[in-house]
């Protein structure tokens, strides 16, 4: 098509490339799709800085749940260069005490060994309650977080832990902005995804029905469309 866009997509927290696999193809009608690397760094500065020296010069930016923190910083380090954002399954706060002192064990356990075991433990919270028995979504999981494998997923947690509190800047934001979540997501709750929505000038809302915290290998047909959509606009 005439005008084509690069489009960046930004994983999140021990995902890999496969997460975006069932939407991509939908995608590529409208410009060269890339998924970033965010697994080198433990700042959300220095992921995003990394990540804006290896894309095009100018983008539409889709990031999902961690990779919505790194969109944030993106917008914080080249607001001019992202002409479209996506926020999926993702949120604008900062970490909680709570949540930290959960990622501080989750990362010992890991270091000890208990990789896998902590992957299935974020499995049900990841999915719609009628899927935590996929076996095909949990070898999804194990898969990923082979790819990302314990050192990065360290590095990542940490980077989660630091993330700056991105309310401040959402009012900010200026471009066409899409914001998704799914009905029944327990690792981030969409009430953030509305509190996000509310507070970013003409940010279009989507909340999915029957889906998780992964809408894109959960309900596929309906998130391509969804940012097909976002694309169009």
């Amino acid at each position: 098509m005439d005008n084509a866009m690069p489009i960046l997509l930004i994983p999140g927290l021990v995902s890999s490339p496969r997460i975006y696999a069932p939407v991509v193809q939908a995608l590529w009608r409208f410009g060269p799709v890339t998924v970033a690397n965010h697994i080198r760094d433990g700042h959300m500065a220095l992921i995003a800085r990394r990540i804006l020296a290896e894309a095009p010069p100018r983008f539409a930016l889709a990031g999902h749940s961690m990779g919505g923190y790194i969109a944030f910083e993106i917008m914080r380090q080249a607001p001019e260069r992202v002409a479209k954002l996506a926020l999926l399954n993702t949120q604008a706060r900062p970490d909680t005490p709570e949540a930290t002192a959960r990622r501080r064990t989750m990362m010992a356990r890991a270091k000890g060994g208990e990789y896998r075991a902590v992957l299935d433990d974020l499995f049900p919270g990841f999915v719609h309650p009628s899927r935590r028995e996929d076996a095909s979504l949990r070898q999804l999981v194990h898969d990923m977080g082979e790819d990302i494998g314990v050192e990065a997923f360290v590095r990542q947690q940490e980077a989660i832990i630091s993330r700056p509190d991105s309310r401040p800047a959402l009012a900010a934001l200026k471009c066409p902005t899409l914001v998704l979540s799914g009905d029944e997501d327990n690792t981030i709750s969409n009430a953030l995804s509305v509190e996000m929505a509310d507070n970013i000038h003409n940010a279009k809302l989507v909340i999915l029905p029957n889906c998780g915290h992964l809408p894109q290998v959960e309900q596929p047909q309906a998130t391509a469309d969804v940012l097909v959509e976002w694309l169009w606009s």
